[in-house]
């Protein structure tokens, strides 16, 4: 009997050369643009900004430790929209501090960022995925955000979907019938994150901001990096891999998923829009949901982009040894501190 497959059409679809696939022989400078557009458009960036409003911080909570101060505040991204923060400006003497901002992946919520345990399950990722804490340790004032469809920004209808779906699930969907992208929403609300901070600008150096993320903070933070040119370092741990190698090869989460963004390019080709300013792209050896070789594959096009800018030693590439989908701080941390 013959294999009744339907995935099968999509196997063979993903060998297709995407329409803007990178070529050292083409105008780049043109190309380049045309990726930004489509970018844009494939995540709707355009059509989340006609939803644009005023920011404005609005101060929670404010903690006094040993080591830094800590803000809870809150500011609406776009009209009807929330998004919670925590903010850590070391107590050190320095007048001014680079900016680290920081985005966990798929756990309970940004309290790992700083350290705090609310759930049972925190123990999976406490004390390993504590961004924001060790970004003071090296000396960052620390910005952890709350992504959309995750943590406190869970939603109801989401809590009484399937277990097994991913606690973004519904956002995800609700946001594909209105013309949206959640990835497109999360990079909106980095980039207006970036505008809160003006409100601790005088401590704050926000000429030096740096992005750092795991897993689907990962991805996150290279989709932001690509719309914000504000940001000026970009760190995307165990996230970035060919898209037929990742999300066309196995179940993950629904807000990886951009209608028609294979057609156009891989994640190699949106290192155009972050080139020349400096990308940390780091990988678990035995990663089994964004595996080895298909982050090598597109890391070879993210070298060639930075080649044509002229920039090569703005790109770098870390491989966690012996780790699966893994956050190895101390490696990141001190890459980004080395490259200062």
């Amino acid at each position: 009997m013959k294999r009744i497959d339907n995935d099968i059409i999509h196997e063979n679809l993903f060998k297709n050369k995407p329409i803007l696939a990178f070529d050292e022989n083409n105008d780049y400078e043109k190309w380049k643009g045309q990726v930004r557009d489509k970018y844009i458009e494939l995540l709707a960036l355009d059509k989340i900004a006609q939803n644009a409003c005023e920011i404005k911080v609005e101060i929670e909570e404010t903690v006094e430790t040993d080591e830094y101060t800590r803000y809870r505040y809150v500011f609406e991204s776009e009209k009807g929209c929330l998004v919670p923060c925590y903010l850590l400006i070391p107590k050190t003497k320095q007048e001014k501090f680079p900016v680290c901002i920081c985005l966990q992946g798929h756990t309970t919520g940004f309290h790992i960022s700083i350290g705090e345990k609310k759930y049972d399950e925190d123990v999976n990722t406490l004390p390993t995925d504590t961004f924001a804490l060790d970004a003071v340790r090296h000396g960052y004032a620390a910005l952890a955000i709350e992504q959309r469809g995750m943590g406190e920004r869970t939603t109801l209808q989401q809590k009484r979907g399937p277990a097994l779906t991913c606690g973004c699930y519904f956002t995800a969907m609700t946001a594909l019938i209105l013309g949206r992208t959640l990835i497109g929403e999360r990079v909106w609300d980095v980039s207006k994150g970036i505008d809160s901070l003006q409100y601790f600008a005088d401590r704050l150096d926000l000429d030096d901001i740096t992005l750092v993320g795991q897993s689907g903070g990962g991805t996150a933070t290279y989709y932001s990096a690509c719309y914000d040119q504000r940001i000026k370092v970009a760190a995307p741990t165990c996230s970035i891999c060919s898209y037929k190698d990742s999300i066309g090869d196995m179940w993950h989460c629904s807000c990886n998923y951009v209608p028609h963004i294979a057609e156009y390019f891989d994640m190699g080709e949106l290192a155009a829009l972050i080139a020349p300013r400096k990308l940390l792209v780091s990988v678990g050896e035995i990663d089994h949901i964004f595996p080895l070789e298909g982050s090598k594959e597109v890391y070879s096009v993210i070298e060639k982009i930075y080649e044509k800018e002229g920039a090569k030693e703005n790109c770098r590439f870390e491989i966690f040894p012996d780790k699966p989908h893994y956050f190895d701080k101390v490696k990141t941390f001190g890459n980004l501190k080395n490259w200062r």
